[in-house]
């Protein structure tokens, strides 16, 4: 279980996140969404340890992530943009990751690394890829070590559509594997397959946060685009 008690940040006199409280638990995709700067970003990095919250904690199996460095090890991330050594290798950048984790008792899943082909490209600089082989990459490190919590920052984004729909599929799978999964898009469509859960982030408050069919019966919209936009016009019609 991943725990997110009260987390609270402050950037100097800009107040990113103010007593954010949300759970998930293992098999849940749950969605972060909300407008540009509502601090979705800022939340991530909390939960990654990237970034000290003034209050609040985050706990991973009722363990304050703050007070164990070795939690790391369960999760996996797969960055908006995924920045790498210009000149190394991406064969290179795999082994020096399975190096790192070499005391890790887990088995790789090397099922993306096969399905994107990246074993032909090992031999080039990363310098020389597209964006969208970056993604890949990325999407491939997070998955290799089979951790317990996913968190995908736009993963769909600059991916053609079939690789898209492999990493969606993966997704899906591995939900019903006990993973649980943090995902932040601006592509409501992807997350309409793929979330269970939806948290909703306004001005670094929660609006809102419900199970994908309870936020859609309550909306009576089948789109979660146009159920968000409702739920938000009705808060601001009863604010």
């Amino acid at each position: 279980m991943l725990r997110i008690q009260n987390i609270s940040k402050t950037f100097g006199r800009l107040r990113v996140l103010d007593a954010v409280h949300a759970t998930a638990d293992v098999g849940q995709v749950v969605a972060v969404v909300g407008p540009n700067g509502s601090g979705k970003t800022t939340l991530i990095k909390c939960i990654l340890g990237l970034v000290k919250p003034d209050s609040g904690s985050v706990l991973f199996n009722d363990i304050v992530i703050r007070t164990d460095p070795g939690y790391r090890r369960h999760f996996g991330y797969m960055p908006q943009i995924g920045r790498y050594p210009d000149n190394m290798l991406v064969g290179h950048l795999f082994n020096m990751m399975r190096d790192l984790r070499r005391n890790t008792t887990h088995q790789t899943d090397e099922e993306l690394l096969e399905a994107y082909r990246l074993p032909d490209i090992f031999h080039k600089p990363m310098r020389t890829l597209s964006g969208g082989m970056r993604q890949k990459v990325s999407a491939a490190l997070a998955f290799l070590f089979q951790p317990q919590v996913l968190i995908l920052d736009e993963p769909t984004a600059g991916l053609d559509p079939l690789s898209a729909e492999i990493l969606k599929e993966k997704v899906l799978r591995e939900r019903q594997n006990n993973r649980i999964f943090i995902i932040t898009s601006h592509i409501m469509s992807d997350l309409d397959e793929l979330a269970t859960h939806i948290l909703y982030l306004v001005d670094g408050r929660v609006a809102f946060f419900k199970s994908l069919p309870e936020l859609k019966a309550l909306t009576g919209q089948e789109r979660l685009g146009r159920a968000i936009a409702h739920l938000m016009q009705r808060r601001e019609t009863q604010s």
